[in-house]
């Protein structure tokens, strides 16, 4: 049996999908040191023409590798090799890079996150009461 529309396969196959294929491709490429932590991944016109695929599956083979912790896009620059370290901070700054080590490290860096913004916006709570409590007319 074939895989069907919408990428479904048969029950009990083992038949991988496109994406699939493209996305253990490059985590191949990743655990053989031929792309390493911080290197451009390639691009999606490099992908589909690789695998003759559509822009679609790469897509969905970029998402997987992202979820997966092999990934992480960097808007306008494109899709680097994560770094293996378990904070997930890359030396440039930026938040948001999903660790590599699975679901417990990604949730861990989750709740991370989700505690810094927390503590965001506590903070900013306390400017907007203090500055409403110094009788600040504007707005009236």
């Amino acid at each position: 049996m074939t895989v069907g529309r919408r990428g479904r396969r048969p029950a009990g196959g083992t038949v991988l999908l496109t994406f699939e294929v493209i996305a253990e491709a490059l985590r191949e490429r990743i655990r053989s040191g031929e792309l390493n932590p911080g290197d451009a991944l390639p691009t999606q016109a490099v992908l589909m023409a690789e695998h003759g695929a559509s822009s679609l599956s790469v897509q969905k083979a970029m998402a997987l590798l992202k979820q997966d912790g092999y990934a992480i896009s960097r808007p306008g620059k494109g899709a680097f090799v994560t770094h293996p370290d378990a904070d997930g901070d890359s030396g440039d700054g930026e938040a948001g890079n999903t660790p590599v080590g699975g679901t417990a490290a990604r949730v861990e860096a989750l709740e991370r996150a989700l505690a810094e913004t927390l503590d965001q916006l506590t903070a900013l709570r306390a400017r907007v009461e203090a500055l409403e409590a110094g009788g600040t007319e504007r707005g009236c």
